[in-house]
Parts: C-alpha cells; structure tokens; sequence
C-alpha cells in the first residue's frame, strides 16, 4: 500500500506549525515572560528558537523523510536496530502528554461552554479561582469534557493524513491567528496597557541572568514539539520535492508568532488591571477571565479567548495522537482507524487517573506528587530532554550522512550552513539540553 503524502507544503507547514503551538504559547510564554525581565527574555527566546530550534527540527524532518516511517522505524533505518528505543521512548512520549494535555483540553471546552452560558462571568479571581478548584476537582464533569476532547481529535486522526489532518489544519490555523489578532487589538487598547507593551518589547539586558536562559532554552525547545517524534512522524509524510529547510523556518516563525501575540495578548491587559504577570497556569483559568469580566463586551472576548485555547489544543493534540498511530499501524499491520480508537481509548483510560488525581485521589501520590503532576514530571524532567539529546546526536553523528542528503536535497543547503547546523546538533544542542536538564534539577 502506498503511504500517504501531505498534499501541498502548505498543508505541512500548517500541522507542523499545529503541532507546535499548543498551550504552553498561550499561558506559558506569557507568564514566564512576565517572570523572567519581558523583553530581555523575549529577545533571549527568539535567538535560541533561531539558532538550535531551527536546525534540531530540520533533523527531524529530515530523518522522518529519509525513512518515511514512525519514530521507531525511522531511527532503525537512519542508524541501525540499536538506535529503536529511542523511537519508542517518542512514541511513550506522546501517549504520557496526551493523557494529561487532554484533560487540560478538556477544561477548554468546559470553559467555552460556561462562558456560553454565563457560568463563567465574574471580575473576581477569587470567585473564578474557587470555579477552577471546583471543575478540576470534580470526579465526573472533567472526564466528560476531556472524553469529548478526545473524540474530536480521534476522529480527525482516523480519518487520515490529507483528509484528516491537513484539512483540519488548514482551516484551524488561520482562525487561530485571526482570533488571537482581535485578543490582541483589544488588549493593546486598554487604558493603561502600554506599561505592559513596554515591558514586553523593550529589553532591559541587566536582567539576563542564566535562570532566564535557561528559561528561554525549555520554552523554546519544548515548544516546538521536539524530542517526542512529531516532526519525524509529520516528515516521514513529506514529499521528496519539499524545502526542508524554508519549511522548518516557516515553522518555527509561525510558533514564535503565536507565542509573540499570545505575550501582547496577555502582558498589557495584566499591566492595565493591576494583575500578576507571573501567575502560573492559573494566568489562563482565573486572571485572564477575571480581566475580560470587568471589560466592556468582556464575555463576548472571553469565548474568542477560549475557542483559540481549544484550537490551539486540538493542533497539537492531532500531532501526538499521529506517533503512536503511526507506530502501531506499520509496526502491528493495524488499519488507521482501528488504530486510532484503540490508541485514543487507552490514552483516555490514561487520563482518568490524571483528572482524578486532581480531586478525590489527590491522596494516592507517585514519588510525593499526584499523578498528574508525575506524569508531567517525567515528561519535562526525563523523556522530552532526553529524547531531544539522542536526536540531534544520532542527527549530527550516526546518521549524518543520510540526513545530510535530505537536507540538500533540492539544493536546500549551502555547503557552509550545512557546516553550521552540523556543528549546532552535534555539540550546541546536546550540551544546551543537558545543561537544561542540570539546572532544572539544581535550580
């Protein structure tokens, strides 16, 4: 059977620009930024994004394409059988961050729906904070949420790569960006918003310090979906005609776009109402939530809000749902559909003790923390880092000569880039990881 193919370069650049934004551009970005000295961090981000993000993505691309297989069969072909764990560790990956990211798209969609029907209304982050507590600590409201979250995006998935996939992306993508340009046209005008404008693009170099590098090198690289095997799944579907090269800049630009936008969204609308730049994930939940209630039209900008959360969401939860879709139907003869249902019930099952954990089985903890919080742990701490080291050293050493090809190929590369981003996988980026990964544990 002929494998599929992305049916324009457009269609890839906009799955894989989904895959990337997810919601850590939306809440992350913006209260790290808020954290860690605004523009100074903004310009610290979008170096490394340029520079190791560019070129650890090219790599994957690249060995997804010379292999046109999943994770695991991709590593075998471009460095041999020892190097299939490391596929499979991608695979792992993906089934660990759906089972919780699903839940969090699941409050998406209940938070959509309570701002239809007027649930989610107030001014106070007191009242809001207390709906939060009380939606994520239920037992049946957020599974029913997060099993609907998991539905749409089996559905996109079993339905294949260019009818499922790309068609949705393509439609999905630019109603995000026009979405979140109104959010932003109407932050950017609130009385007393241009403090936070300020703050946000004019950098300030003497609050560069290596916690904020380091801050900006996880956001950066995690961003952008690399070390868990999206970009070698999305790559292996790429045509031998596409620019592997302008493809990785065009998105790893539309990522930082999002992430841009998301901090104009975000920082002027706290500066205008006195709120805490730095407030964590409750910076999504409760204070911006709080900000729209004391707007004029504030419930109308709420739902936009949280319609580009949920689309935001669905784009990379496609993307994770793909690896082990891919996986299981090459590596165990399974058709796309069953493949999806099963994969998407398992990571359902998955995510019930990850809502649970929140709530009534808070008690029930792994190594001192709740489930939920475990499984992200092991994420961030260990497979996302560890994966992204073995990739661009398996890249930049044992698999060098295949990816190279694929990256001249069609001319792509100047000999003397080539040289750059040789030199970026093989030492930068894996020494950027590692050092990531010390400081975290340290910090």
């Amino acid at each position: 059977m002929q494998r599929e193919q992305w049916g324009s370069r457009f269609g890839f650049i906009m799955a894989a620009a989904g895959s990337a934004v997810g919601l850590g551009n939306i809440w992350k970005f913006p209260y790290l930024a808020g954290n860690e000295g605004g523009g100074a961090f903004l310009f610290a981000y979008l170096l490394i994004m340029v520079t190791i993000g560019v070129s650890v993505m090219m790599a994957e691309i690249a060995i997804g394409r010379a292999a046109k297989l999943n994770p695991v069969g991709a590593f075998r072909v471009v460095a041999g059988r020892s190097w299939m764990p490391v596929g499979l560790l991608g695979v792992i990956t993906a089934f660990a961050i759906l089972s919780f990211y699903s839940v969090v798209g699941g409050w998406t969609i209940a938070y959509l729906v309570k701002t239809f029907t007027g649930e989610i209304s107030s001014g106070s982050a007191a009242i809001l904070g207390g709906q939060f507590e009380a939606l994520v600590g239920s037992v049946v409201e957020p599974l029913v949420y997060h099993g609907i979250f998991m539905v749409m995006t089996v559905v996109i998935v079993l339905l294949g790569v260019t009818s499922g996939i790309e068609k949705s992306v393509k439609a999905l993508m630019p109603l995000l960006f026009i979405l979140l340009i109104i959010l932003v046209i109407r932050s950017v005008t609130l009385p007393g918003g241009m403090e936070g404008i300020i703050f946000f693009l004019k950098p300030d170099f003497s609050q560069i310090s290596m916690d904020m590098i380091q801050a900006a090198l996880g956001q950066a690289f995690f961003s952008l979906s690399l070390g868990m095997g999206a970009m070698i799944t999305y790559g292996s579907y790429l045509s031998p005609e596409t620019n592997i090269r302008s493809s990785s800049v065009w998105v790893v630009s539309l990522d930082f776009m999002v992430a841009f936008l998301a901090g104009l969204l975000v920082l002027p609308a706290v500066f205008a109402f006195g709120m805490d730049p730095g407030a964590g994930p409750g910076l999504t939940f409760i204070t911006l939530p709080a900000i729209f209630g004391e707007m004029p039209f504030g419930l109308l900008f709420q739902a936009v809000f949280f319609a580009m959360l949920l689309i935001a969401a669905l784009t990379s939860s496609i993307s994770l749902l793909a690896i082990p879709v891919a996986y299981f139907s090459e590596s165990f003869g399974m058709g796309r559909k069953a493949a999806s249902t099963v994969v998407g019930l398992v990571i359902f099952a998955i995510g019930i003790p990850c809502s649970l954990s929140l709530g009534v089985w808070g008690d029930i903890l792994f190594f001192g923390m709740p489930f939920f919080d475990f499984l992200s742990f092991l994420v961030d701490k260990f497979f996302l880092p560890i994966g992204g080291i073995l990739t661009a050293i398996c890249a930049g050493w044992f698999a060098y000569g295949k990816v190279s090809r694929e990256l001249e190929n069609q001319g792509e590369l100047p000999f003397s880039y080539l040289q750059i981003w040789k030199w970026i996988v093989r030492i930068v980026a894996p020494i950027a990881i590692v050092w990531v990964m010390v400081i975290g544990f340290i910090g």
